[in-house]
């Protein structure tokens, strides 16, 4: 997956949160954010990476985020992988 596909799933993943409210709280807590922060961040390959970890915590974000955007469970985690600090090794 490239940079530019990842940063779309990304930009994908920020909308379904957006969406999500009780989620996006946890999310804009976790962050640190304002909600009118969001958009202004939304094009921040850096900061779609950290709307994908924070997606990636739970298997039902997961879950709920592919199938309402019709995409397979393991693309969160490819376009995760695929944009800034998405190459950190699990050592466990």
């Amino acid at each position: 997956m490239t940079a530019e596909e990842a940063a779309l799933v990304g930009r994908d993943a920020l909308i379904w949160l957006a969406g999500q409210p009780e989620a996006l709280t946890g999310f804009l807590a976790a962050s640190g954010l304002a909600p009118d922060d969001l958009r202004g961040r939304a094009a921040d390959p850096e900061f779609l990476g950290f709307v994908l970890e924070f997606i990636l915590g739970s298997d039902d974000g997961v879950r709920s985020f592919a199938a309402e955007s019709g995409l397979s469970p393991s693309t969160p985690a490819r376009a995760r992988a695929a944009l800034p600090g998405g190459d950190v090794y699990n050592w466990t």
